[in-house]
């Protein structure tokens, strides 16, 4: 009589054991669809990694940007404060003579060993440059677009070329930087390192945009300065160029996302 007691017990083991795996085998494919779905989702860049990519981007400008949308056929430029005294700005506009070939960062400094170590330190890699003329073609201007090793490097040679003043649309440098390119049948056709009269200087991301400014008629270096009018005019020169070319270089890139599943 004592045999058929158990049986029931029996049973209810089977069934609890198979209810466990049954409650097992569910949570096993929770975990499975959350691990799978997961693997689906697009992946997250952390911050670091997001950095690393936008400075990328930023350093491939050079090379992926066109030399004529790089250097514009005309640039825009405010001569502020015209007339001397007037409150206001007057709207002008430079005009591209020419686009040279790429050369090294000691070429495009020239003699000036003080500039080539500065830019061999911050890790110069090459210079672009191209030349320019006011709307009257009695002044020229040669930019340069120098790629350095970072934000940081382009920010200390900023700020070592104008004494620690550079600050978002650059300043006047301390020396005649940037060996300009005279554009033969053009103004520019006499400019050269004794014609150099000032340089601006503006940092934009890791590059350092560099502009030197002198006369058409091809004349030496003079007291630019002693004139109120021509200095203002011939700063604002290089500085509306160099600003304008920069202002692309540097803007800051779309956040980096990865579309897709793994492996993107």
């Amino acid at each position: 009589m004592a045999q058929p007691a158990i049986l029931p017990v029996r049973r209810r083991r089977k069934r609890s054991a198979a209810a466990t795996a049954a409650v097992l085998g569910i949570a096993g494919l929770v975990l499975s669809g959350i691990g799978i779905s997961e693997q689906l989702m697009p992946r997250r860049f952390t911050p670091a990694q997001q950095r690393r990519i936008e400075a990328w981007d930023v350093g491939q400008r050079w090379r992926t940007t066109p030399k004529t949308k790089l250097f514009p056929a005309r640039a825009p430029y405010q001569l502020v404060g015209w007339p001397i005294g007037v409150p206001g700005s007057l709207h002008l506009m430079a005009r591209r003579l020419g686009i040279a070939r790429q050369v090294t960062c000691a070429r495009a400094a020239g003699a000036a060993r003080k500039i080539v170590a500065m830019l061999d330190h911050d890790g110069c890699q090459a210079v672009l440059r191209a030349t320019y003329t006011d709307g009257t073609s009695s002044m020229v201007l040669t930019v340069g677009v120098a790629v350095l090793g970072s934000d940081f490097s382009a920010l200390s040679a900023a700020h070592f070329l104008t004494g620690g003043v550079a600050k978002g649309r650059g300043d006047i440098a301390r020396h005649l930087v940037l060996r300009p390119v005279p554009v033969p049948d053009t103004p520019a056709a006499a400019f050269d390192t004794r014609q150099r009269q000032l340089s601006w200087v503006v940092g934009a991301g890791s590059y350092l945009v560099l502009a030197t400014a002198g006369f058409a008629d091809g004349r030496p270096r003079v007291a630019v300065a002693s004139d109120s009018y021509t200095y203002q005019e011939m700063t604002s020169l290089a500085r509306g160029v160099a600003v304008d070319i920069a202002t692309p270089l540097g803007v800051q890139p779309q956040v980096p996302e990865c579309p897709g599943a793994p492996g993107c």
